[in-house]
């Protein structure tokens, strides 16, 4: 690490970053940074990130959102790489070609310490749209860590697949006799009622969300 000294500014960066990983077990976005540090502009924070990472206090990767690593933290060993599959509607069912969520590319990922996450767990993550889970502290913007589950307890917060209608929601779910309800956690919005469990796959259950500030 070098012995050059750090600017007030890259100081405070560093502070809130290792601050926010400690509070959150995962690194802050550039627009956390900018907004904590009083920088409006993500280019400035960009720079200053790049100084910090060639004088060896933290290191990046540009491909993983939040792909910050502070180089002091013992605990930063113990990264769980989980695939950001694509978007998942917390509102009306919209259409998802085959059920598929991959629309961000294959090397498109986040990192999570494993004092967050499993690192055992196949995790996938999904980026929300909407706002029928506002009540659930789950944002349109969010991230939702998924793990891939089909037998689910009523409650869960789950990702289904509705053949019948080749659409995709995101909500929690009840099975009442032969009904299943698909609840939304926003008091604007009804449940979905299907009469025909057969046309209800869940993709898999949330495990954990990571909340876009």
């Amino acid at each position: 690490m070098s012995d050059q000294k750090l600017s007030a500014r890259q100081e405070a960066m560093l502070e809130f970053i290792d601050s926010f990983m400690q509070d959150n077990g995962y690194p802050p976005t550039i627009r956390e940074i900018g907004k904590a540090c009083d920088i409006s502009s993500t280019s400035v924070v960009n720079y200053n990130l790049n100084k910090l990472e060639r004088e060896g206090y933290l290191m990046r990767d540009r491909e993983v959102s939040r792909g910050l690593r502070l180089a002091n933290r013992a605990f930063q060993g113990s990264v769980v790489r989980v695939p950001l599959m694509g978007r998942i509607v917390a509102g009306e069912p919209v259409p998802v070609p085959d059920g598929d969520f991959s629309v961000f590319g294959d090397d498109e990922a986040i990192e999570l310490t494993s004092d967050i996450v499993d690192p055992h767990d196949d995790l996938f993550a999904l980026q929300v749209k909407g706002d029928s889970m506002v009540n659930d502290m789950i944002n349109d913007g969010d991230i939702v860590i998924m793990r891939p589950h089909r037998d689910v307890k009523n409650g869960d917060m789950v990702a289904v697949w509705l053949s019948d209608r080749e659409e995709t929601t995101l909500k929690r779910i009840y099975m009442e006799g032969e009904r299943i309800r698909l609840q939304p956690a926003n008091p604007m919005m009804g449940p979905i009622y299907v009469d025909d469990p057969s046309v209800v796959e869940v993709q898999g259950r949330v495990v954990a969300v990571i909340r876009q500030m």
